[in-house]
């Protein structure tokens, strides 16, 4: 199974999120802040860094950088509504997809499931 770490500090966002990716088949461990995600972090712990850019304490782009350095196979997705505006601010973030708020949960999953299809059909999963 497909293990996600969702990283959103908005309450009914990140129970939202959780919700919907779990619905569809993965395992999903949700936290409010990437000082939370961070120690989560370890090699083969998680597939899928799924993490919104405008956080207190450690923003987005911080912790997918961070988490990368700790866990380089871990995929990264950023969902933000201020994509723009963070991620022009100059700061190199790993390769990641942008999914801009407001999106439909379906564009969500479909995202995510799109990050793995490629995996399936070489039989890495």
């Amino acid at each position: 199974m497909i293990r996600i770490l969702l990283a959103e500090d908005d309450d009914s966002m990140r129970t939202y999120l959780a919700r919907a990716l779990e619905r569809s088949g993965y395992d999903v461990v949700a936290v409010d802040r990437g000082t939370a995600a961070l120690p989560l972090v370890a090699p083969g712990a998680f597939d899928l860094l799924l993490t919104d850019i405008v956080m207190p304490e450690m923003d987005g782009i911080e912790l997918a950088q961070k988490a990368s350095a700790i866990a380089p196979e871990m995929r990264v997705m950023f969902i933000t509504g201020f994509a723009a505006v963070a991620l022009k601010a100059g700061r190199a973030a790993p390769s990641a997809k942008v999914l801009s708020k407001p999106f439909h949960l379906r564009d969500l999953v479909a995202e995510v499931d799109r990050l793995f299809q490629t995996e399936d059909q070489h039989g890495r999963l």
